[in-house]
Parts: structure tokens; C-alpha cells; sequence
């Protein structure tokens, strides 16, 4: 019998890897969420991007890959709110209609259409679509300027790619209707019948809306949703589907490698590759770009750059060297959330010949500097008292603290990511929130097993307390802590049931049989008043007003819009267990 197992083992196993072997491979490589950045990054440490470096890189890949898939999942127009190379109107418009060429060039297959894409009008965009070279994608939005999806022939396999539009930006598409998604699983289904044996989403809907798409939707085999944020995984997996986030404004372009193997993906392997200094421009790609639409795009090592003629074909850089000014930034080494890029680059801007050292915590220098300078928060960005005789220095000022002979940027400014002196509790999490925002039972749903301490946003003052929705939120949180001392066990129930119905007078209903007259006995006496006063002891002390936020360790803090996903929560908080 032995030997009969031992061989039905191995005859197993050899059909499992033969079906490895043979599984058939696609391409991808993808681009997202670039906002029309043709230039690399203005970035301290990597100015990595540029859609000429792209174009060479795409060629360099297609010459390896003559059947790979060329994507973008959309939002490439300039002019919006995530832009941050913005400046006006007219140059705006310019710098996307030159990314529109490129991406002609470029010859990507597909391209979604996200909400930015009506940054201009709904004129803008539909006279510079096109049904071909690249098709715009987008199964909800009512045009004939745009192609619900395609069906692609990778080399042997059948490959479909669906759009969808993010249904927020019906507000400002002038009529031009964006429809909800409703139709999506009727669509994948058919494809998934007809044929396609990948089904490929690029979606704009936003993450949430994404993520909730595809626990109703079956067939789905890849999605690609908003974009990858700092320190964020850029592929998870949520039950059968594969989750992508592009990277942010093309500084790099993602590379997948799809196994297939008796018409379904069975694997799915990424490679972000870097757009470096390493990369030449592309000569077709270069024809039609601008050498600069700000001074930010003139680059000479030290020097400063002067745009001439902006967004023009004989623009031109003129440069000078700038005055060096000294920058002293202190960073957490062991940050999971911390942050530092954003600040340098807006500091770039406005003092072009800034000098950085960096230096870390807990070393001796950061804690020396820290005691000397009474700094309780970090990152901690730290200018020579010299920085006063420059010209941008009036456009910064109010944002600085003079201490000693140096200035220190106010953490308003600068964001606080770390707070230092605080006793370190590891595994600890904190959670400050408001059970009157609309994802309030969604975020305590997706919390509960992580088991923070909860604390209710409120502010106690001289009147008492008060909250964002008034003295009925007040009167909520009273509640809580009541029921929190009094029913522990029916605490995380009761708040989740409140949140989904927060207005209702039924709260007790919440409750199940309990002596609610002791709740309320409690939440309308002085006993309410010190509960909460406990439960809210932590926010007036670290000065938090707004939430979600959250607090690792007691010591690092973070926040999230709406709800984070429980992939990204298990990731920090196993980052944060190491």
C-alpha cells in the first residue's frame, strides 16, 4: 500500500508541475495616475520618471516582448487636484495635450479614462480621444468617443480589458453621463464565454468602491485601482482576483507576467522598474516635447533654472547658481508611515540650492538636537538662521519657529509621523474617530480584530464638550463610555450598530436587554463627563482633531481617508510587530 500512495504522490505531483511548465505567459507593462508628468521628478534623493525615459524603456521591452500588453489605467490629464506640477490653465492644457501625442507614440493598446481626464470640460477630452491608437476605455461613461473594453490576442491567448469611470467626476463632465457600474458582471461574464481567458479592469471608481466591485463580481482575474501609496504594496490578492496600484506619476512603469494554463491566470509576478538617469531619452518622444514649462523642469546639477518661452517648442533654459541653504532633517530610521519626500520637494521649490543631512533617530546627533530645540514630534526639518536673508523666505515664515539661531518648521507645516519621549508599547494601537462620519460601522467592522483602544473625537473646553456634529454627538460618545463601563462585552456591538443608524433616537435597540437607565443615568450625570473626559485624555494631549487616525506603539501616528484596507492594516501592523 505504501508504494501505491507513494506513486499516486508522485503522479500528482508531475501533473501539477507539468501544468506549471506549460502554462502559457502574457505580458504587461502598465503605466497610471501620471497627470500628465513628462518630466522626471523634482524628487531630494531619485529624480526618477519622464515620459521620453518611458518611451525608451517601452521600446527596450517590446523588442523583448513582441506580444506584451500596453496599458495605462487612466487619470493622465494635468490641471487637477493630485497634480502637483501645476501652474495654470493654459500650460496645464499644453502639457497634456503633448502626453495625449505621447501616448500615441508610445503606442500603448489601452487607455481608462478616470475623472481627471475631464480636468478641462468634456470638450477637451473628446476632441483629443481617439477610437484607436490608444483606445480610450470606459464601460460607464455614455460617449462614442470611448470603447467599453477590448479583446486582445496575446501571442495565444485571448485577453480582455475593461474601463471604468470614476462616478465622481460626473460633476464636472457637463452632462456627459457617467453611469454606475451596474452592468460589470453581465459584461465579464459574456467576455469570460466568448472566449477571454484573462479579464483585465481598470478601474477609477475609487479603492473602496473597487474592492466592493469585486467581492459581487465573479471573473474578474485583475484589477487595477488608484495608485500605489508610500510603503504600500503595489500587488495583493483578494480572493481569486489579483489587486495592482500603479505607481505614482510614472516614475516607474510596472511589468506583469501572466500564467495561464487551461484558460484561466493562475499566477501573476510584478517588476517595477525604475524610469533612472540611466535611461536616454527617446528621440520620437523628445520631438515633441517642450525642454521646460516651469524653472522646476531646468535641471543643472546646482545650478537654477530659468524657463523661457514655456510650454513651447523653442523653450529654453537659462541658469544661475543659487545660494546655498542649509537643511537639517530629522528622520525615524524605523518609520513604517513616515514621510519626508513631500516637505523636501515644496522646500525645493522655494529654495532651489537647499542642502540636506540627514540625520536619523534614535542616534546621539538627533537626540541632541531634539532636546536642545524642544522638538516633540518628527520628521523635523531644521534651517540655518541665514535662510532669513532670502527672497522666499516672507512665503515660508509664518510656518517657522525661531529657536536659538535656527528655524524650525512648525509640524502643521511639515506633518508629524513620530512622536518622541513617548514610552514605546509595542503591539499597542489607538484609534480616534467619529462614529458620525459615513464609514464609521465600516471602520470599526474592519478594526475589531485588531483590537485598538478606541477614542471618541471631542473637545473638552471651558462649555464643556464639543464635537464636529454638535451637542448630539457629545451626547452619543456620553453614552458610549457609559456602555463601555457598564456592558464591556456589548461595547464594539453597540457602536457598530449605532454608526449604521447614528440619528435614530432608538439606541437602546443597540442594546439588546440591558438596564438602560443606567446608561443613561450615567451619561447624563458627572460620571459621564469623567469617562469621557478619560476616554479623550490621549487627543488633548497629542492635539488630534480629525480622524481616522491612528497611534502604533504610542508613538507612531498615521491617518487614512475613509476605511484602509485590512491587507495594508496586516501589513504595518506585522511590519510594526517586527
Amino acid at each position: 500500500m505504501k508504494s501505491i500512495k507513494t506513486a499516486l504522490l508522485i503522479s500528482g505531483f508531475l501533473v501539477i508541475m507539468s501544468g506549471i511548465l506549460y502554462a502559457k505567459e502574457v505580458t504587461v507593462v502598465y503605466s497610471g495616475q501620471t497627470h500628465s508628468m513628462l518630466y522626471p521628478c523634482s524628487c531630494p534623493v531619485r529624480q526618477d520618471g519622464g515620459i521620453s525615459r518611458r518611451a525608451t524603456l517601452i521600446k527596450e521591452l517590446r523588442r523583448k516582448y513582441p506580444a506584451l500588453l500596453l496599458l495605462d489605467t487612466g487619470n493622465f490629464t494635468g490641471g487637477g487636484q493630485m497634480d502637483e506640477y501645476t501652474q495654470n490653465i493654459h500650460l496645464d492644457m499644453q502639457r497634456s495635450l503633448v502626453n495625449y501625442k505621447a501616448l500615441e507614440v508610445m503606442r500603448y493598446d489601452a487607455v481608462a479614462v478616470g475623472p481627471d481626464e475631464f480636468n478641462f470640460g468634456k470638450d477637451f477630452f473628446l476632441k483629443n480621444a481617439k477610437k484607436t491608437n490608444p483606445v480610450y476605455l470606459s464601460a460607464n461613461l455614455d460617449t462614442d468617443k470611448v470603447t467599453p473594453y477590448i479583446v486582445k490576442d496575446c501571442d495565444g491567448t485571448t485577453v480582455a480589458v475593461i474601463g471604468l469611470t470614476g462616478v465622481y467626476a460626473n460633476q464636472k463632465t457637463e452632462g456627459l453621463k457617467i453611469e454606475q457600474p451596474d452592468g460589470v458582471g453581465e459584461l465579464v461574464a459574456r467576455l469570460k464565454r466568448e472566449g477571454a481567458e484573462v479579464v483585465i479592469l481598470l478601474s477609477t471608481l475609487g479603492e473602496k468602491e473597487d474592492l466592493k466591485l469585486i467581492s459581487k463580481v465573479k471573473g474578474i482575474d485583475l484589477i487595477f485601482v488608484g495608485h500605489k501609496p508610500l510603503k504600500e504594496e503595489a500587488l495583493t490578492k483578494v480572493d481569486s482576483t489579483f489587486v495592482l496600484r500603479p505607481p505614482w506619476q510614472g516614475r516607474q512603469i510596472g511589468k506583469l507576467v501572466l500564467k495561464i494554463n487551461d484558460g484561466r491566470l493562475i499566477d501573476c509576478s510584478l517588476e517595477e522598474l525604475p524610469l533612472t538617469d540611466k535611461i536616454t531619452d527617446d528621440k520620437d518622444v523628445a520631438a515633441i516635447l517642450p525642454l521646460c514649462y516651469s524653472d522646476s523642469d531646468c535641471r543643472d546639477n546646482e545650478l537654477t533654472g530659468i524657463c523661457r518661452n514655456p510650454g513651447a517648442l523653442n523653450a529654453t533654459c537659462s541658469f544661475i547658481k543659487p545660494n546655498k541653504i542649509d537643511l537639517t532633517m530629522i528622520s525615524v530610521k524605523d518609520c513604517r508611515t513616515c514621510s519626508t519626500e513631500p516637505v523636501i520637494s515644496r522646500l525645493r521649490k522655494k529654495f532651489p540650492g537647499l542642502s540636506i543631512k540627514n540625520v536619523e533617530y534614535p542616534g546621539t546627533e538627533a537626540q541632541a538636537m531634539i532636546k536642545s530645540l524642544a522638538i516633540t514630534a518628527l520628521p523635523a526639518f531644521i534651517f540655518d538662521k541665514k535662510v532669513e536673508e532670502e527672497g522666499n523666505f516672507d512665503n515660508i515664515k509664518d510656518d517657522l519657529q525661531l529657536i536659538s539661531n535656527s528655524y524650525v518648521l512648525n509640524p502643521r507645516a511639515s506633518g508629524m509621523s513620530y512622536f518622541v519621549g513617548r514610552q514605546l508599547k509595542s503591539g499597542k494601537l489607538d484609534l480616534f474617530f467619529s462614529m458620525f462620519e459615513k464609514d464609521a460601522s465600516l471602520l470599526l467592522t474592519a478594526l475589531r480584530e485588531f483590537n485598538p483602544t478606541l477614542h471618541f473625537l471631542t473637545v473638552e473646553g471651558d462649555k464643556g464638550f464639543s464635537a464636529r456634529y454638535g451637542a448630539t454627538e457629545v451626547e452619543e460618545y456620553l453614552r458610549g463610555v457609559c456602555v463601555q463601563k457598564y456592558y464591556p462585552d456589548k461595547f464594539w456591538d453597540y457602536l457598530i450598530c449605532r454608526s449604521k443608524n447614528i440619528y435614530s433616537s432608538y439606541w437602546d435597540d443597540c442594546l439588546g436587554r440591558v438596564n438602560t437607565a443606567k446608561i443613561k443615568g450615567c451619561a447624563r450625570g458627572q460620571e459621564g463627563v469623567d469617562l469621557l473626559r478619560e476616554n479623550t485624555r490621549l487627543n488633548k494631549q497629542l492635539q488630534i482633531s480629525s480622524g481616522p487616525s491612528y497611534l502604533m506603539d504610542n508613538q507612531e501616528i498615521f491617518s487614512s481617508r475613509g476605511v484602509p484596507a485590512k491587507e495594508e492594516l496586516h501589513r504595518i501592523l506585522k511590519k510594526q510587530a517586527k
